[in-house]
């Protein structure tokens, strides 16, 4: 009797050993994760662990990680200014995290921000996503949503830096029997004031590898859809020289289309920092920067008029309005009748962006 009294009282203290190993192990990893990133996640790190094979989930760490691997290569170039963190709870569910650097030696804005956003989708965003082929089958006039992504805007100071854009997003609606609908967009593009070949190349070369490693279709399939997705209708210009773009994509296989995903955000610092790396130190004129000014004026244009996210973001209830305008440049320009000069560097930008390049064959 007391051999067995010993051997239960050894499997409980093995037993117990086991849960405080496994609870100290727990606690480092949080402890790492925490250090990782620029907030704690929007869901919880007990929560995300909780559910760590979903994709769901996977998402939300991977925006995190992205959010604060582009603030941390940003900010080691400007190590002057830092960056303010501001986490915000949306009382229809979820919340954000908004990273937001302003005035700069190099940056005059730069913004990174992350969402992670549940409840019911407004009727005008649901007509919105109809309008692209949707068929969305709501139970009472409700559509249950969770949206997720990091998206970041950065506009640098110097006329000879580009600026840049990307945006990785997971969109998940419950329909009226319970089915689950669930798609990925997102897409890295570059914005110059002046044109340099050589950028222009390495930029779009960049993100062509990421594509390749899952399909070499992907790249010339998305960069055509991002020269034709920010295009300035009214001014019959794009916004910039592209990049890729991508929407709705649902196929081959959820697993798949996250590691794309993956691919293209980590292909976010390659592809940029070390333009910026180049020519943060460029000198440059009063015409030209009075140029760069005139080009956010055109960037201002495309995401109020156009911008697909931002128009998203305005219509859904309690949705944040600081963080969605942090896209939008602290200066820009807009002055009656202005053409530049013929055969001039600014008409060479303008010739580009009426008329898209194929970068990388």
């Amino acid at each position: 009797g007391a051999l067995g009294g010993l051997g239960l009282a050894l499997g409980l203290w093995r037993r117990q050993a086991a849960l405080s190993a496994a609870r100290e192990e727990e606690e480092e990893e949080e402890k790492e994760l925490r250090q990782r990133f620029m907030a704690p996640p929007v869901s919880g790190l007990r929560e995300l662990r909780r559910r760590r094979r979903e994709v769901r989930s996977r998402m939300e760490l991977l925006i995190m990680e992205t959010q604060a691997e582009v603030c941390r290569a940003l900010a080691d170039l400007d190590p002057g200014a830092s960056f303010a963190v501001d986490s915000w709870e949306r009382k229809e569910g979820g919340g954000g995290i908004s990273c937001v650097l302003q005035d700069g030696a190099v940056f005059e804005k730069a913004g990174v921000n992350v969402s992670v956003v549940s409840g019911l989708l407004s009727e005008e965003a649901a007509r919105q996503m109809r309008s692209r082929g949707k068929s969305l089958k709501a139970k009472d006039g409700k559509l249950p949503f969770c949206a997720m992504g990091v998206s970041s805007v950065i506009h640098p100071k110097n006329p000879h830096v580009p600026t840049m854009h990307f945006n990785y997003r997971y969109f998940e609606i419950e329909e009226a029997d319970g089915t689950k609908q669930w798609w990925f967009g997102g897409g890295t593009d570059l914005t110059p004031t002046y044109l340099n070949e050589e950028d222009a190349v390495h930029f779009h070369k960049t993100l062509k590898e990421a594509c390749d490693k899952h399909d070499v279709k992907l790249y010339p399939k998305y960069k055509k859809w991002c020269d034709d997705y920010f295009y300035i209708q009214h001014r019959g210009e794009r916004r910039g020289i592209g990049g890729i773009f991508f929407d709705d994509m649902d196929s081959p296989s959820k697993e798949e289309v996250f590691q794309f995903v993956k691919s293209c955000a980590k292909a976010v610092v390659p592809c940029y920092i070390p333009i910026v790396k180049k020519h943060c130190h460029d000198s440059f004129t009063p015409e030209e920067k009075l140029w760069q000014q005139l080009r956010r004026g055109r960037y201002v244009e495309f995401n109020l008029v156009y911008d697909r996210g931002t128009k998203f973001g305005l219509l859904t209830p309690g949705s944040r309005i600081e963080s969605i305008l942090m896209s939008l440049p602290l200066t820009a320009r807009w002055e009656y009748m202005h053409n530049p000069p013929e055969s001039s560097k600014e008409a060479e930008i303008l010739e580009v962006l009426r008329n898209p390049k194929d970068w990388v064959h």
